[in-house]
C-alpha cells in the first residue's frame, strides 16, 4: 500500500494551497480517508476525514470554513483544498486510510503517506 501525499510548499497567509493524495495497493473506495498535520514541536492533529463515499465530511474547528476535503474514488485520490491560510497552518500534512474506527484518532489509520510540507509566512 502506498500512499503519496503532494502539493504543499511556502506560500503568504491568506493564500491557498491544495493537496493531493495518491493511493495505490488497496481498494481505496472502501475507505475512509483523512488528513493529519504535525508541527514542529507538537503532536500530530486531526485535520480532516472523508468516509468512504464521499458523503461525510468532518474537520477540526481550527481549519472548519477553511478547508474542503474531498475524493475521486476513480482517480484513488483524495484532496485537501485549503484556503485562507494562517502561519499556524504550517506543517508538515499526512494522508491516512482508515477502513473502520473512529476518525478523528490516528490510532484508527491503517495506512499513511510520507507527508508533504506546507509552510506559510506571515
Amino acid at each position: 500500500v502506498q500512499l503519496q501525499a503532494s502539493g504543499g510548499g511556502l506560500v503568504q497567509a491568506g493564500d491557498s494551497l491544495r493537496l493531493s493524495c495518491a493511493a495505490s495497493g488497496l481498494t481505496f473506495s472502501i475507505y475512509g480517508m483523512g488528513w493529519f498535520r504535525q508541527a514542529p514541536g507538537k503532536e500530530r492533529e486531526f485535520v480532516a476525514h472523508i468516509n468512504w463515499t464521499g458523503d461525510r465530511t468532518y474537520y477540526s474547528d481550527s481549519v472548519k470554513g477553511r478547508f474542503t476535503i474531498s475524493r475521486v474514488n476513480a482517480k484513488n485520490t483524495v484532496y485537501l483544498q485549503m484556503n485562507s491560510l494562517k502561519p499556524e497552518d504550517t506543517a508538515v500534512y499526512y494522508c491516512a486510510a482508515a477502513r473502520f474506527g473512529s476518525w478523528y484518532r490516528d490510532t484508527e489509520y491503517d495506512y499513511w503517506g510520507q507527508g508533504t510540507q506546507v509552510t506559510v509566512s506571515s
